[in-house]
């Protein structure tokens, strides 16, 4: 469930400048190691990026890459030799600047801390022709100074130490001229006209066209004192302002409040300047004394005129920047009325009369609600409307509430340690109200549980130190006896006064959402809730619209904004899918894919791996060795049939194992397998693993052992699906397999009949990435970064992964290049992006001469410092690798988190919808409800199963390959069929999946107790000792070192781990 939320920039981190080298071993300056390396070159001993190794990643040693052709030159050398490489981007030397497009460059947004250095300009690449190579020979027009025969190959070791001899010379890096600009002088790109590709269709989509009014908007500043935290009280002040000075003092007008400094009106109020004197009044508490009353005063104060010229503007794309405060003016009009009416979360509203409630489990219940947004789009401003639901916690009595918690009668047996800690967790900041005192309903914030039990409780009541039992104060003063003094108190108000609640007179307060984590339980119950067909969901969505009555909202009337009560009709294309390439010997050798999916029968895996050597062990109670012995081979052959070579029989026969015993036995029984296997110089290829249903944390410690410690892929199979061993299953599992061994599922027949624009006809590197967030109440775990890149080039199918960890909730991803300071060899560059480039040619013989980099995960307002920060690191790894190595760059954000939705026209068509009701996998919308002017699309690449279809949002921010509308969209909509683990085309394109995916595997490296769908099923443990991989021991807030996650075996990095 978790997944982003907006984290602050960080101030320091990594310095974006170039950095010379520190004059250590091996530095470009000094001229003897240049005249060194220039004999070595003559003589053939090229320093390259790589070695280079025949297969993919290294399997099978030396030899000639694919099509037998011998190795590819390696290119290295001096800086001078490189000027002129063909394959390179060059630039002007002597300060001119390379081409541009629209005024581009500019400097990182203004970071919260020390601030950052500045970000050089980002220059557009520019373009050099490229000759196509025959499919399998490696190009060998990179420099022109390698010798006409053929270099030794380097070792690794080698290779590394000159990689990192190879400083970034500032002069040679293509960010010359490093000039301070505002980062808004950066443009995104603008959109290439529009797609054509496809069938066209007509779809509905969430989204109300808004007039923009004509009205004259001013703002005011607002000053309450005494300040008060709390909105609410804030809205209550100016609630009472308004309702007794709208007449006079506010000229009639009809303002709307933020709830803390900010106050528009549609035309001017009659003063620059007022102050007025509120009186809030408390409730009646129903004792007949007297009522509480607060003075406060209020400033009003104009602080500008709200400018809608220039939102007009902006709509005709006649500018290019979104005038945000016209915009947010809009958004506080609308959202003033349901702010009133209904509970504020975020976006959304939520309440108990927009739909029944739903009870959760826990003491928690699901409250049904709207998300509403006003967003600048080609048609004009439009108002997203969106059904939601979310969690809240049931307004039950205190001693209700936690025996729901513990699912238990807490009078019963006394509370364990674990049952406090719950409690504590469940009831931190939660407010409540007493109930002891009549009518007189106080509330207050629980702050805490307190050690003893209620029946030993005594607190001061007399400056003397005169002590009072709670019990006995209770009794006396409100004439209470309480019931459960085995329990403790709940300790409310501040830690230095604290003030104590007996459980049993405090009941919780309603509409308190819940922000914490939920369990696997609570998340299926609120699934269940929120999963809606789409014809039902667009008729609540047009209810909800109906129900709001924007036509009549005062505040929208004052303010002339019209909302329409029709979905926007909008026009969409559904692209075709692509031809899939199976292997030639299987009965069908291509396929054309059917709404979304296809299936593996009469299907060879286009390149099956080779398991010869493999074990099993058992971990489920259940399964006895037999039935282990019959899955896995049902499972071996299934591989076979896939179109894998596996050796049906194991190294070892299956082994059952205790899950506490779980690094014990994998250990040994490694170790038991390779003593049998290293006197042949054999490897282990695979460890089958069978787990218990419900396996707590064995699965995240299993994986962190394998992938960081023994050096093994692995594939896990639960109890039910052994039992079962359904045929659809086995050959789902064996996909997963196959990659996990470098094997290749499909390739797209495009990719391998080079005729994917911009990808095919030059070696292109794709990337996808993710940064995962822990989950909200966890304030310190660190955040992770996830990378992968594509290894093969024209196919475009296998990713290898990295993944680091970085400071908690931050955005930017810090480990994409990095220099540090080795006492040997002066400055040292390296980074996810180099190590990532450097395998690429490893694998393909070929320097990627286009990167294409699909990040995932980020929120709007964080488009220009994601960019500015990762372009730029990009940038430094290519020319770390070799001065003026700068490919052209394309950097597309996908996101996921957004609320537009998109219908049928008509339901009822069967041709255009699929099973589930959905709109047909490949729909693309690139025009009306998306951006004025920038390069985006929505495309809903899969096919629906339950629910509503959520496409995917993809925001181009920079591009020099200059990619048509059409070539990005199809290029994306391809890519989506290329996925490993099924045999169904996704939701959002898989190097930005698999991303995600690195990044949630990379989590159990820490906690392992993590699942998939972000829930924690046991607490987490801590392991002391050398290497330990307890959880991050970062302080939060604190500039401190985050622990890095144990690094993955090389082995393992270069094959699909992940999946």
């Amino acid at each position: 469930m978790v997944r982003k939320r907006r984290s602050d920039v960080p101030g320091g981190g990594e310095s974006s400048e170039s950095h010379e080298t520190g004059g250590g071993r091996g530095g470009v300056q000094r001229p003897p190691q240049q005249q060194q390396q220039q004999q070595q070159q003559q003589q053939g001993g090229g320093r390259g990026w790589v070695p280079q190794r025949g297969g993919y990643g290294g399997r099978g040693g030396g030899g000639a890459p694919r099509g037998g052709m011998a190795p590819q030159q390696s290119y290295g050398g001096p800086p001078e030799y490189y000027q002129q490489g063909r394959g390179t981007q060059q630039y002007p030397r002597g300060g001119g600047q390379p081409q541009r497009r629209g005024g581009i460059g500019g400097r990182g947004a203004p970071s919260s801390g020390p601030s950052r250095p500045p970000v050089p300009e980002l220059y557009q690449a520019t373009e050099t022709p490229h000759q196509p190579v025959p499919y399998g020979r490696p190009s060998e027009t990179y420099s022109e100074a390698g010798s006409s025969s053929q270099p030794p190959e380097p070792t690794t070791h080698q290779v590394t130490q000159q990689f990192e001899q190879l400083a970034v010379q500032p002069e040679a890096s293509a960010t010359q001229a490093i000039q301070p600009a505002s980062s808004k002088s950066m443009r995104f790109p603008l959109r290439p006209g529009k797609g054509s590709n496809g069938t066209r269709c007509i779809v509905k989509a969430n989204h109300f066209f808004a007039e923009l009014p004509d009205k004259d908007l001013h703002q005011y500043d607002v000053s309450i004192t005494p300040e008060v935290a709390s909105r609410g009280v804030n809205r209550a002040v100016m609630e009472q302002l308004v309702k007794l000075y709208r007449e006079s003092h506010l000229g009639k007008r009809l303002p709307a409040y933020d709830g803390r400094k900010s106050l528009y009106t549609a035309g001017p109020l009659p003063f620059v300047q007022k102050d007025f004197k509120i009186t809030l009044t408390d409730d009646d508490d129903g004792t007949g004394g007297a009522r509480r009353e607060r003075d406060f005063k209020v400033v009003i104060k104009l602080a500008a005129r709200a400018d809608l010229h220039h939102l007009g503007m902006f709509l005709q794309g006649r500018q290019a920047d979104a005038p945000q405060e016209a915009l947010q003016v809009l958004d506080i009009v609308l959202r003033e009325l349901p702010t009133s009416r209904y509970c504020p979360v975020g976006r959304s509203f939520y309440s108990p009369h927009l739909g029944r409630r739903q009870p959760l489990g826990e003491g928690l219940e699901s409250w049904r609600g709207f998300y509403q947004s006003i967003r600048p789009t080609q048609m004009g401003l439009s108002l997203n409307i969106d059904m939601s639901s979310t969690a809240f916690i049931e307004p039950l009595p205190v001693i209700e509430f936690v025996c729901q918690l513990l699912n238990r009668d807490i009078s019963s047996r006394p509370l364990s340690d674990a049952d406090r800690v719950k409690i504590k967790k469940a009831l931190r900041g939660v407010k409540v109200e007493v109930t002891h005192r009549g009518n007189m309903r106080r509330k207050y914030r629980i702050s805490g549980l307190t050690s003893q039990a209620t029946r030993e409780l005594t607190f001061p009541v007399d400056d003397r130190g005169t002590m009072k039992a709670v019990v006995e104060y209770f009794r006396e003063t409100y004439g209470f006896v309480i019931q459960h003094t085995q329990l403790p108190c709940l300790q409310v108000g501040n830690t230095q006064r604290p003030n104590y609640l007996p459980m049993e007179v405090c009941k919780i307060v309603e509409g308190q959402r819940y922000s914490k984590r939920l369990n696997e339980r609570q998340i299926t119950a609120l699934l269940k809730v929120t999963c809606q067909r789409p014809q039902e969901r667009e008729g609540d969505i047009l209810q909800t619209v109906r129900h709001n009555a924007y036509g009549d909202d005062p505040y929208a009337k004052e303010f002339g904004i019209k909302i329409s009560e029709k979905l926007a009709q909008v026009e969409a294309r559904i692209l075709p899918a692509p031809w899939l390439k199976y292997h030639d010997t299987g009965r069908e050798k291509d396929c054309l894919p059917q709404v979304g999916q296809w299936n593996m029968m009469n299907k060879k895996m286009v390149n099956g791996g080779t398991v010869n050597n493999w074990i099993c062990i058992n971990f489920s109670r259940n399964v006895q060795d037999s039935v282990a012995r019959g899955f896995c081979s049902e499972l071996a052959q299934m591989c076979h049939i896939s179109g894998m070579s596996f050796n049906p029989n194991p190294v070892l026969p299956p082994v059952s194992a205790r899950p506490d015993q779980v690094e014990r036995v994998l250990k040994t029984r490694f170790h038991d397998a390779m003593t049998k296997l290293q006197p042949h110089g054999r490897e282990l290829d695979l460890l089958i693993v069978i787990l218990p249903d419900n396996n707590g944390s064995l699965y995240g410690d299993l994986k962190r052992i394998c992938e960081t410690d023994l050096g093994i892929v692995s594939q896990c199979c639960l109890t039910k699906h052994v039992f079962k061993m359904s045929k659809q299953y086995l050959a789902n599992v064996s996909l997963k397999i196959n990659v996990k061994v470098g094997g290749r599922n499909t390739v797209l027949v495009d990719a391998i009949s080079r005729r994917i624009p911009l990808v095919s006809d030059r070696p292109t590197i794709i990337f996808g990435a993710d940064v995962t967030h822990p989950h909200p109440g966890e304030d310190s775990s660190p955040s992770i970064a996830a990378v992968v890149a594509s290894q093969d080039w024209p196919e475009i199918t296998k990713y290898a992964g990295l993944v680091s960890a970085q400071a908690h909730r931050q955005e930017l991803i810090q480990d994409l290049y990095k220099t540090w300071q080795d006492p040997a060899r002066g400055t040292v560059t390296g980074g996810m992006i180099k190590e990532l480039l450097i395998s690429f040619r490893r694998a393909t013989g070929q320097k990627p001469q286009r990167i294409i980099f699909y990040r995932d995960g980020v929120s709007e307002g964080q488009f220009y410092q994601v960019l500015l920060f990762e372009l730029d690191a990009i940038r430094k790894a290519c020319a770390s690798l070799e001065p003026n190595y700068q490919p052209p760059v394309t950097f597309v954000v996908v996101q996921k988190r957004h609320h537009t939705r998109l219908f049928a026209n008509n339901h009822r068509d069967r041709n255009a919808v699929d099973r589930s009701g959905n709109i047909l996998p490949g729909t693309v919308v690139d025009s009306k409800i998306c951006h004025p002017t920038e390069f985006d699309f929505y495309l809903c690449s899969h096919a629906g199963i339950q629910g509503t279809s959520r496409p995917a949002h993809y925001h181009v921010l920079w591009d020099e390959n200059n990619f048509t509308a059409d070539a990005l969209q199809s290029l994306t909509n391809n890519l989506c069929y290329t996925y490993a683990r099924c045999t169904r085309s996704v939701s959002i394109v898989p190097p930005a999946y698999y991303a995600h995916l690195a990044a949630f595997r990379a989590r159990f490296y820490m906690e392992p107790e993590t699942s998939d769908s972000g829930s924690v099923t046991s607490a987490p443990t801590n392991r002391g000792g050398a290497g330990a991989v307890g959880r991050s021991t970062r302080a939060p807030g604190a500039g401190a070192a985050v622990r890095p996650l144990p690094a993955l075996k090389e082995n393992v990095k270069r094959v699909m781990f992940y999946c």
